[in-house]
């Protein structure tokens, strides 16, 4: 079945059967649907070569991944972020392009990409303090959008994020309105952007409450279980041991959960915990009761707003630069309880 056939049978214009297929913010979410089913129904498929003929794209959209962060690989958020950009990509006929490629490749492999013309435009991962990506991308006047933000960066530029500070504000208040005083922090890396502003809502909230920040309470880490189990560890065997804690991932917080169990204490009676979820696929917080309170979005989700995002500044029907701030829920679990009493 070609367009002109799939048009008929809809009773739709093939422009507008092209624009819901391609993701144009111009055509209405029901006309979209509408479009995408009888596209699978017929089995209907663009013909990407002809589409590349007559517009010149590649119909390709590009990840880097340094191997610096080759983590992210076997990350699920990282994972899930690309399976809800990669919905959008083959709604709209494009493909996937992913370099995993050495900390001093990255730049020469944006450059490579943009001469050889292999995509149209690309998603930046986890940015920096003041991402030297940003300026390099406009150089190459590659179209891009940031999954998250540079802080520091006074380039204009197109970014899908989460209100990180806002969410750890929150999450931060909520142990305080629970009798909560000693409260640590485990962070990511703190060089990156959603690190930096998940310790400034924590430090906002304490601030606020007129508490001082205790430096031994923070940590800034790799995302692993390992490094939530040991630092928790160490916090805990201090005779002033914090009564809650709050982690950058539910990864981090499985770590900490398993210092609690070790010492013999009860996470949400003696000690609380609140993480970030990510709202993963295949790693869930509980099913129908949440095991960890949480500060809540999906990355999956925001997988899709960036690609649409991209793929209508690429299409010209988007404004560039454009911005996306999701917030996220926070949804109370099983891991936080009234601080305990002092004996």
């Amino acid at each position: 079945m070609n367009l002109k056939e799939l048009s008929h049978k809809l009773g739709l214009s093939p422009t507008t059967v092209s624009r819901a297929l391609n993701g144009y913010p111009e055509v209405s979410e029901a006309t979209r649907e509408k479009v995408v089913a009888a596209a699978r129904r017929h089995n209907y498929q663009p013909n990407t070569k002809a589409i590349r003929l007559a517009t010149g794209r590649a119909m390709a959209v590009g990840h880097v991944v340094p191997l610096s962060n080759r983590h992210e690989i076997v990350n699920p958020i990282f994972a899930d972020f690309i399976a809800g950009a990669g919905e959008m990509y083959s709604r709209a006929g494009y493909d996937l392009t992913l370099s995993i490629v050495p900390d001093a490749q990255e730049t020469r492999t944006y450059r490579e990409l943009h001469s050889r013309g292999t995509v149209d435009g690309v998603i930046v991962h986890s940015p920096l303090e003041n991402d030297r990506r940003i300026a390099l991308l406009q150089e190459l006047e590659i179209p891009f959008v940031v999954h998250g933000r540079a802080t520091g960066s006074e380039l204009p530029y197109s970014w899908v994020d989460v209100n990180n500070r806002r969410a750890f504000k929150r999450a931060t208040e909520f142990l305080l309105d629970l009798g909560h005083r000693r409260i640590a922090l485990i962070n990511g890396l703190e060089f990156m952007d959603f690190a930096i502003r998940r310790r400034r809502g924590y430090l906002d909230a304490l601030e606020g409450h007129g508490l001082p920040a205790d430096p031994d309470l923070m940590v800034s880490d790799e995302m692993t279980e390992t490094h939530g189990y040991r630092h928790a560890q160490r916090m805990l065997a201090r005779p002033n041991a914090p009564t809650a804690f709050l982690c950058s991932s539910m990864i981090i917080g499985l770590g900490v959960r398993r210092a609690i169990e070790d010492a013999g204490l009860k996470m949400g009676r003696d000690i609380s915990i609140i993480i970030h979820d990510d709202e993963l696929s295949y790693m869930r917080n509980g099913d129908d009761v949440p095991i960890f309170t949480a500060t809540r979005s999906s990355v999956r989700e925001a997988g899709r707003r960036a690609a649409t995002m991209l793929l209508g500044i690429i299409a010209k029907t988007s404004p560039s630069p454009s911005h996306e701030l999701l917030e996220a829920d926070l949804i109370i679990g099983q891991s936080t309880g009234p601080a305990p009493k002092a004996p």
